[in-house]
């Protein structure tokens, strides 16, 4: 066994993203249907949830001060119990309002989690380490989302919505609580600053950070939307391309980590950001319900290369910046996802293909900016 993952802080990362990626899968898989065929929404409705989701994602450099008076593993830990909570909720509050306040508490507890994480594992693991640790905890969540995609497959059939957000919302804040127990902590770590740091030298990393929050909020809004909407997707039919999206992506995240280490972040996102661009214009002209769905897997796996943007800045970073950085990375990346989804929702009911389209055009500026990215591995 490597030596990293003997230390603790692996096993209580793994744990607390498991807990996160499956909790935000449940709440993504049941909410489409629950929101078009429970609470009768329609694409603009969507829209404003979806960016009402990422307030809190835009919120996150709050963290930076948030950590003065809570530990950051400790605040990992509160907010995974936070977002069992929200999804606790859900499905008790089956109205457009009941959704925007657990929609707030879920994300909440999602985005403060996911900011604490990528600062702790980029403080915690060096640079030829870092990669693999983010493919393992991407690994291992795609295994748990199998998991959950099969539960949800299996009981639908048999429990209400109200029934289903209420078994996985227990099980989420029961992580939380485990997390509490558990002190992973190496005092010997760089102190990291207690205040907001915005660098000229990091504009690159800002930029992609940005770019990857605009087209991953066209994903997250109107990918499956369009699934069930257009192609009529049933329940159980988005959930098992859920089971085989993460089951090609438990395979898949292993061999990002190394193909980082190996070639470097540029040639990875300069992968990702040419397919998208292809994606996203398939997306818009797409007829066959076949083809739509193997979009949307082609689109989940390429989301994963967005971790060359986090390594990347790891290569170019203070080590003491790293936890104020990430905390304003995720909100620079959710600038954009508070207002996209209201927008998109609104160009959407003018032309479902418009968001799409838009979604190509942002992928197309990515790849060009992101040649210029330089580092060891990109020096050449």
């Amino acid at each position: 066994m490597p030596e990293y993952k003997k230390e603790l802080m692996y096993a209580y990362l793994i744990v607390l993203t498991i807990c996160s990626t499956a909790g935000l899968q449940c709440w993504r898989t049941l909410f489409d249907n629950f929101s078009v065929h429970v609470v009768r929404l329609d694409g603009y409705h969507v829209g404003v949830l979806q960016s009402v989701r990422e307030i809190p994602g835009f919120l996150a450099l709050l963290v930076t001060y948030v950590i003065l008076i809570i530990k950051e593993h400790k605040l990992s830990a509160l907010s995974i119990l936070i977002m069992g909570i929200g999804v606790f909720l859900t499905g008790l509050l089956p109205s457009f309002s009941g959704l925007i306040f657990t929609t707030l508490v879920m994300s909440f507890g999602f985005h403060y989690f996911e900011t604490t994480n990528q600062s702790l594992t980029l403080q915690y693991y060096d640079k030829l380490t870092s990669p693999l640790v983010f493919s393992a905890q991407r690994s291992y969540a795609a295994a748990a989302n199998v998991v959950v995609g099969i539960l949800i497959f299996l009981i639908a059939p048999f429990l209400s919505y109200t029934a289903m957000y209420i078994l996985f919302g227990t099980l989420i804040i029961a992580g939380g609580i485990w997390a509490f127990t558990k002190n992973p902590v190496n005092k010997d770590l760089i102190v990291q600053k207690k205040q907001m740091v915005l660098k000229k030298r990091y504009w690159l990393f800002y930029f992609l950070t940005f770019m990857a929050g605009a087209r991953r909020q066209i994903f997250m809004a109107f990918a499956v939307f369009l699934l069930v909407k257009k192609f009529e997707f049933s329940i159980q039919q988005i959930t098992l391309l859920f089971i085989v999206n993460n089951i090609i992506n438990f395979f898949i995240n292993p061999y990002i980590g190394r193909f980082i280490v190996k070639y470097g972040e540029r040639k990875l996102l300069s992968i990702e950001y040419f397919s998208l661009v292809l994606v996203f214009i398939s997306y818009a002209f797409v007829e066959a319900k076949l083809i739509a769905g193997f979009l949307y897997i082609l689109d989940h796996i390429f989301f994963n290369f967005s971790t060359g943007i986090s390594t990347y800045f790891q290569k170019i970073a203070d080590p003491r910046d790293i936890a104020s950085s990430a905390a304003v990375g995720f909100t620079i990346n959710h600038i954009a996802a508070v207002v996209l989804p209201v927008l998109g929702g609104l160009l959407w009911m003018i032309d479902y293909k418009i968001p799409f389209i838009a979604g190509a055009v942002f992928s197309f500026i990515s790849l060009c900016l992101v040649q210029l990215i330089r580092t060891d591995k990109t020096a050449s």
